[in-house]
């Protein structure tokens, strides 16, 4: 009934309590999941856990807060894509957050890796025809300048793909709806601080939406601060009905159906 179209289950959290997560989704009719790669060493643990299990797909990609890992190239991108159950390059994108503390100090002007690491992924994923999985934290301006000058303008030849865990504006939105991307809805919509994001919930159109935990990260009301999982994902959908006056179910069937078509390799 619900898909979860971005969680870590590779990372030590979730890795270890593997059993009892797939229980718990199960109970919870949490019936399909996308595990998200962040680093080319982590990939094989990665791909292990969508080709060992019927409802795991997995993606390929080096997320742009890691350093001191492997640099991709588009052809380490595309032989690990052409492998079964990949159907998807990411997640990728910008990390501009936290500039002085997180970053020691270094400016944006210091992060050209990051925005050449992306580039590297947006030509991976239109060379192998696949979406792309976009994380960007305060650094929407320029992870949409990116995607411009590398041809995802919303027409023609083009990767497409979504922004996962979206927590930018409705602007930030609309431009990536522009350019013919979809929209995904973490945990974070369901806390009490969220009410702006929660307006961006309203605006996005229903057909263009996804929802995901992140996890182990990022777990919803009523279980925040405590790990995440797949088996919450449901609790996004039902705020995402709440705002949008829908039942569930509908949110349910739209969002798998909406997975389905952008992740067209992940059929059930």
């Amino acid at each position: 009934m619900f898909i979860d179209s971005h969680c870590h289950l590779s990372f030590p959290e979730l890795a270890e309590q593997l059993p009892a997560i797939r229980q718990a989704m199960n109970a919870a009719q949490v019936d399909r999941a996308l595990c998200i790669c962040t680093t080319l060493e982590e990939f094989p643990q990665v791909h292990a856990l969508a080709t060992g299990y019927s409802n795991f797909w997995c993606s390929v990609g080096v997320h742009p807060d890691n350093e001191g890992v492997q640099e991709p190239t588009v052809q380490d991108l595309l032989e690990r894509a052409a492998l079964p159950r990949v159907v998807a390059i990411g997640e990728t994108g910008l990390d501009y957050y936290g500039m002085e503390d997180r970053k020691g100090g270094r400016s944006i002007a210091d992060l050209e890796w990051q925005r050449d690491r992306f580039r590297t992924h947006i030509r991976a994923a239109r060379a192998a025809g696949l979406p792309l999985i976009i994380h960007t934290r305060s650094a929407s301006e320029d992870t949409l300048a990116i995607l411009r000058e590398e041809g995802e303008d919303g027409a023609g030849n083009r990767a497409g793909g979504v922004f996962h865990c979206f927590t930018e504006s409705s602007e930030v939105a609309r431009a990536a709806l522009d350019l013919g991307y979809y929209i995904s809805f973490s945990g974070i919509i369901t806390f009490k601080s969220a009410q702006a994001l929660r307006d961006v919930v309203a605006f996005v159109p229903m057909d263009r939406m996804l929802i995901e935990t992140d996890s182990p990260y990022l777990a919803p009301v009523p279980f925040r601060g405590k790990t995440n999982s797949p088996a919450y994902v449901p609790h996004v959908a039902h705020q995402v009905a709440q705002v949008r006056a829908l039942a569930v179910e509908a949110v349910a069937e739209t969002t798998s159906r909406n997975f389905e078509r952008l992740f067209a390799r992940a059929q059930a």
